[in-house]
């Protein structure tokens, strides 16, 4: 009878678990976009290839006054290595009126160099090895973008890879 029931109560767990994992992960909330919260400050130290221009580190709240697309992204993440030519694109289109922040999640140093030069990234990237900011943003999948407004307030905040039609959709919220 008791095994009946442990067993019973092991396929109950399952089958909830098995249901969850087929929900869309971008339809999940975010008590940072919901309630329009402040962005989580932070200094993070920038990645080689981007220090000559923006300096040794980068903290966040030294940038508001622009609108911030910053993406949580790591060189061994699939979605990640699609959407990162089209963010490059973005970013060379719209880099006079909203500025793209990559934060490298939990990698090596070597690796996300490998992955920016792979695919020519000049957006500013910066190191998250631990992934503590991730923590701070609520980051629990790769990639994930939130949409910052100029006075620092998230906006949005897509879960998964973005697509063409999703960026444009985020930045007309974010652009005058």
């Amino acid at each position: 009878m008791r095994f009946g029931i442990v067993l019973a109560l092991l396929v109950l767990v399952a089958g909830l678990f098995l249901f969850g994992l087929r929900r869309d992960p971008s339809l999940l909330p975010s008590v940072l976009a919901e309630k329009r919260k402040p962005a989580p400050d932070f200094t993070l130290p920038i990645l080689p290839p981007y220090r000559k221009a923006w300096g040794e580190t980068l903290r966040l709240s030294r940038l508001f006054g622009r609108p911030i697309v910053l993406n949580f992204w790591a060189s061994w993440c699939p979605p990640c290595r699609r959407e990162a030519p089209m963010l490059e694109a973005y970013w060379r289109r719209y880099q006079d009126q909203v500025l793209f922040i990559g934060v490298n999640f939990q990698d090596t140093e070597e690796a996300a160099l490998a992955f920016i030069r792979e695919f020519g990234l000049s957006f500013p990237s910066v190191a998250d090895p631990r992934g503590r900011v991730g923590i701070d943003y609520g980051v629990y999948g790769l990639p994930e973008t939130f949409f910052i407004d100029p006075e620092g307030r998230v906006q949005a905040r897509h879960v998964g890879e973005l697509k063409p039609k999703d960026l444009e959709g985020y930045l007309r919220t974010l652009l005058p």
